[in-house]
């Protein structure tokens, strides 16, 4: 039987990343860089949160790669805790762990569809008008 691997892919605002889960030994990447030296530290400890409600017996058969892109900071960390998380599901098939990420978070297995309002005619944003100075 040929090796086992599993594609899933995050979103948030215009970042999108996409996971790769194969059986390893617990490595967790993105970008090619390991967890353990992502930074910011905020943005980390987001994207450990699917990897500490699966339990380290599920996180330490599997090495997961992550490509991400576009998006800043955070919307990058959310669309790769969301890639990580519905990588798990599918790697595992098991709906304990599918219930418990919906319990704790819904974006973890469901992207967050909002995105930035387009710029109007007539101001400097989406809502905001240019003021008037003629008085």
């Amino acid at each position: 039987m040929a090796t086992k691997i599993i594609n899933s892919s995050g979103k948030n605002k215009t970042a999108i990343a996409r996971a790769t889960i194969t059986k390893g030994t617990g490595r967790t990447r993105i970008n090619k860089k390991p967890i353990e030296i992502y930074d910011p530290e905020f943005a980390k400890l987001k994207i450990l949160e699917p990897l500490m409600l699966a339990g380290e017996n599920v996180v330490s058969g599997i090495d997961i790669n992550v490509k991400v892109s576009g998006g800043g900071i955070i919307g990058q960390a959310n669309a790769v805790r969301t890639a990580i998380a519905r990588g798990i599901v599918d790697w595992t098939n098991d709906t304990e762990i599918r219930d418990a990420f919906a319990e704790y978070d819904r974006n973890l297995i469901v992207n967050d569809s909002r995105q930035k309002e387009t710029k109007k005619f007539g101001g400097p944003g989406a809502r905001a008008r240019f003021q008037k100075s003629y008085r």
